[in-house]
């Protein structure tokens, strides 16, 4: 940094958005309930505490919608989910790390494309 003080009633970026496809921010700080943040064009107010590191909801994510972060799918929501809520495992059914997802996996974990699964069946 350039040695600046910030100015009154500057803020700090409290929540990266990496896509505009993004319809999640992960927050870089705890976040209380009531507290409004601003993200990727976004400004929403947490309609709830959010643990750092977790993820907000930037707009209304309907259950079975694809939940997106760093303009990447990571799974569907489980659950409808309003703009400014606590996005987590509690609504979210993930996609990443599924090899139960892949039906074309063989008994030893590897796909058709020959990858190899997260999780494979148990041989």
């Amino acid at each position: 940094m350039n040695g600046e003080q910030p100015s009154v009633g500057s803020s700090r970026q409290v929540a990266v958005v990496i896509s505009p496809a993004d319809n999640v921010a992960t927050v870089l700080e705890a976040i209380d309930a009531g507290q409004r943040i601003e993200a990727g064009g976004a400004a929403v107010t947490a309609s709830e505490p959010i643990p750092r590191g977790h993820k907000i909801a930037l707009r209304e994510i309907r259950a079975g919608d694809t939940v997106v972060k760093y303009g990447s799918p990571i799974g569907t929501a489980s659950a409808n989910i309003a703009a400014g809520a606590h996005v987590h495992t509690h609504n979210v059914a993930s996609a990443r790390g599924r090899g139960d997802r892949a039906a074309s996996a063989d008994a030893r974990g590897v796909g058709e494309d020959g990858a190899r699964l997260a999780e494979p069946d148990e041989a």
